[in-house]
């Protein structure tokens, strides 16, 4: 009778939300960085230049699968019309030069910037400042037959770029897409920069070491499979930064308009990092740092082993995390929602895994001093930490809300999602009141 009188829910509601990029683009991504990472090691290409070799490795599979087999360019979220018969180049004109203007302009700002700031002209961002100079001036002349030729099939050509440009030649516009343009070649100035100042370390880690270097034991080991999994993680996310555009359905939907959601992303990036040797959030005062586990377990080589397994582990996860954007990996922006790979498991699958790697690799309870103060300081830092990235967690979803998509996914994963739904119940449990204790008899 029970069983009679229950509602069935829909099937739709136990089916996961569909993913914005596929997971082949991702994997046929790594395939084409392992590839020549093998030739690398073969022939010694360590050098930053070779680091940029394996983004284009990478990229470019990644490109083909996109539209040879995804076809994103026939999305219909990428805003162009292949229907129509493109617009006559002079109907489109005044459109492309007000276009040039204001990105023409936006990177004339962005020079500036990088000029101003000190931190760039000192390594590693050095490197992001040479490349960059190197591709200013090819980048100025493709941006004008890109334009000319994407506008004439644009079903709204007048973007952000437009109205930047109207702007700043006296013209109407509308001010809240002047604002989105300006934050999204924000972010993509400040990561570009970032990602590629960083690439050619993580390379240098993954190629130099010989094969018996590696395995000299479980430590050497461990450390340079961690190192290869944030070799992907920065290659994968360079490609994303790169591949904004429209074409390939990777461009910036929106990008995130909260103070809060940019205070609690630039805190965890130089030169605003809080968690580095001299920033207020350094948990590894009088700690081993990330080799911290290797030092405390010394001496206990099965609780050495199971440790190195769960390191690599939850490296792995954080690189597979960024693996299944694509080409669209970007910070405080909406390039589409994903939802398989690690995402059909939690929403937040690389903040979880690495802040849980934090914990494991320093073990920020065990001080070097032996000082009891030390080691609740670190602890109690470290936690913090782990604040700063739920409060990242949060403002991103407040920015991704505004989307039917992902609220459709964040309720799936609410109830089929593992890891949230166990979190969830956890913290319904947490916030139950406790029952009211029996008053006493008279």
């Amino acid at each position: 009778m029970n069983a009679e009188l229950k509602i069935a829910r829909p099937v739709a509601a136990y089916v996961r939300p569909r993913s914005a990029v596929s997971g082949g683009v991702g994997a046929v991504g790594v395939l084409g960085l392992i590839a020549w990472v093998l030739i690398a090691r073969q022939y010694e290409f360590s050098g930053p230049h070779a680091s940029l070799c394996a983004v284009v490795a990478c990229g470019v599979p990644m490109l083909l699968w996109s539209i040879l087999v995804d076809k994103v360019h026939l999305s219909p979220t990428n805003g162009i019309d292949w229907a129509s018969p493109p617009r006559p180049l002079a109907q489109s004109l005044d459109v492309t030069l007000v276009k040039l203007t204001g990105l023409w302009a936006t990177w004339a700002a962005i020079a500036f910037l990088y000029c101003m700031g000190r931190w760039y002209w000192s390594d590693p961002y050095l490197f992001s400042m040479k490349m960059f100079g190197l591709a200013a001036a090819p980048l100025l002349l493709v941006s004008i037959p890109y334009l000319a030729w994407i506008d004439r099939r644009l079903k709204e050509p007048r973007d952000g770029a437009w109205h930047f440009g109207q702007m700043l030649l006296g013209r109407p516009f509308d001010r809240e897409p002047v604002y989105d343009h300006v934050r999204c070649w924000a972010i993509k100035a400040f990561f570009l920069a970032f990602m590629v100042a960083i690439v050619p370390g993580n390379w240098f880690g993954v190629v130099t070491p010989t094969a018996a270097q590696i395995g000299t034991n479980v430590v050497s080991m461990t450390q340079w499979l961690i190192v290869t999994m944030f070799m992907v993680d920065t290659t994968i996310a360079t490609v994303g930064y790169v591949f904004t555009m429209k074409p390939l359905d990777a461009h910036i939907r929106s990008a995130n308009p909260y103070a809060a959601g940019w205070m609690a992303a630039l805190i965890c990036y130089p030169p605003f990092v809080m968690m580095s040797g001299g920033g207020p959030l350094n948990y590894r005062f009088a700690n081993f740092g990330e080799d911290g586990w290797a030092h405390w377990l010394e001496g206990h080589p099965v609780l050495l082993g199971i440790w190195a397994v769960l390191l690599v582990a939850l490296t792995a996860i954080y690189a597979w995390a960024t693996v299944a954007f694509g080409p669209r990996f970007s910070n405080l922006t909406h390039r589409g929602i994903v939802t398989h790979g690690p995402y059909s498991w939690t929403k937040h699958p690389a903040y979880l895994s690495k802040n849980s790697f934090w914990w494991l690799a320093t073990l920020p309870f065990f001080a070097t001093t032996g000082n009891v103060t030390d080691m609740v300081r670190n602890t109690f830092i470290l936690g913090m930490v782990n604040g700063v990235y739920y409060w990242r967690a949060r403002t991103e979803e407040r920015h991704l809300m505004a989307d039917p998509a992902y609220r459709e996914y964040a309720a799936w994963a609410a109830e089929h999602a593992p890891i949230t739904r166990a979190l969830n119940r956890l913290w319904r449990l947490a916030r139950r009141r406790p029952a009211p204790l029996p008053l006493p008899a008279e």
